[in-house]
């Protein structure tokens, strides 16, 4: 099977299984705020009935994280990709996975994860737990068929107890989509500077305060698509940053030809930390992402018309870079429990 046909084959199945059973979910229980430190301005998090939290499977999932016989050549662990002290980026346009092969797409920030409605760029996984699936079957990340990552780590007596412990059952897939679903929903990022504003805890500088204004703006219509406590509205859309593409975007999931080149808009939050930015990693920096908006970037068939170009200074650029800053939560790259 060729990997496109494989890949919407996969996700067809991730999908069909959504679709066939609905998992419950319920809000976060108190002991995993004490854990989440949860922020109050925040929404709520659900989670599925299969799968609350416990301080056993949280610890299962985090030593899952960062196991790498998870990957074929033993090399490679999620956090490979989503290195904590990186904000859980890489720095990397493009990730290496599974013997030093390249993969295609920038790998984004885990930061609130939780609460995004669906995964990847083309939003084509409903849930974390389905969503651990994926590295598996790309030959270009793991590379490792799950059923034997699981042989490895029933090997293992440590994992075989602690898969006991968190899910009364021994090492399966079950375990190992559980358990690193669980401690991904415990990467919450919201102590940052604007959060702080949020909570009247820090006053905005004059500059900060013009780059939030100009951001809020019609002008600039930042706003429009990263907008709400995540800056995302979680739409799908093209921003002309090419006029033809090599990945097709969601087009890959749907095949419809207006979701062509179009990609999930991302959360904003830790974006001064997070470059290189947008699918394919080729902005390094903030600068350039606003002089591209600024542009109108170029005129491919299914460009947002929200994308149409605006004026803006030097001074402006640099009230907005700085109110961009203010998105930073320095403490959740150097929190101990991720590491």
């Amino acid at each position: 099977m060729r990997p496109k046909a494989r890949y919407i084959a996969f996700c067809i199945t991730l999908l069909l299984a959504a679709s066939c059973k609905k998992e419950a979910c319920s809000d976060i229980d108190v002991n995993a705020r004490a854990l989440f430190e949860w922020p109050e301005h925040f929404p709520s998090m659900s989670v599925p009935d299969d799968n609350g939290y416990t301080k056993e499977r949280w610890t299962l999932g985090k030593k899952l994280f960062y196991e790498t016989s998870l990957s074929q050549d033993g090399q490679v662990s999620c956090a490979s990709c989503h290195d904590p002290e990186k904000f859980f980026t890489d720095g990397l346009a493009t990730s290496f996975g599974n013997q030093q092969l390249m993969g295609i797409r920038n790998a984004p920030s885990l930061a609130n994860v939780v609460f995004e409605p669906y995964l990847l760029r083309e939003g084509g996984v409903p849930s974390l737990e389905m969503q651990v699936l994926v590295p598996f079957q790309e030959h270009n990340e793991f590379g490792l068929n799950i059923l034997e990552a699981v042989d490895r780590l029933k090997s293992d007596p440590e994992y075989l107890g602690l898969a006991e412990e968190a899910y009364d059952r021994t090492m399966d897939a079950f375990v190992i989509t559980r358990a690193i679903a669980n401690f991904q929903r415990s990467l919450v990022s919201a102590n940052s500077a604007y959060d702080q504003y949020l909570i009247g805890s820090y006053c905005l500088s004059d500059k900060e305060a013009e780059g939030m204004a100009l951001f809020e703006s019609e002008r600039l219509a930042c706003s429009q698509c990263h907008n709400g406590i995540l800056f995302t509205d979680h739409s799908f859309k093209n921003n002309g940053l090419y006029i033809e593409y090599d990945d097709p975007g969601r087009f890959r999931l749907t095949n419809e030809p207006s979701d062509l080149a179009t990609f999930k808009v991302p959360s904003l939050r830790n974006v001064a930390e997070t470059a290189p930015y947008m699918h394919d990693g080729s902005f390094t920096s903030l600068a350039q992402i606003i002089d591209h908006y600024a542009s109108g970037g170029f005129d491919h068939p299914n460009k947002s018309e929200i994308v149409d170009g605006f004026t803006l200074n030097q001074p402006e650029k640099e009230a907005l870079i700085s109110f961009l800053k203010t998105l930073t939560d320095h403490s959740f790259s150097s929190d101990p429990k991720f590491k």
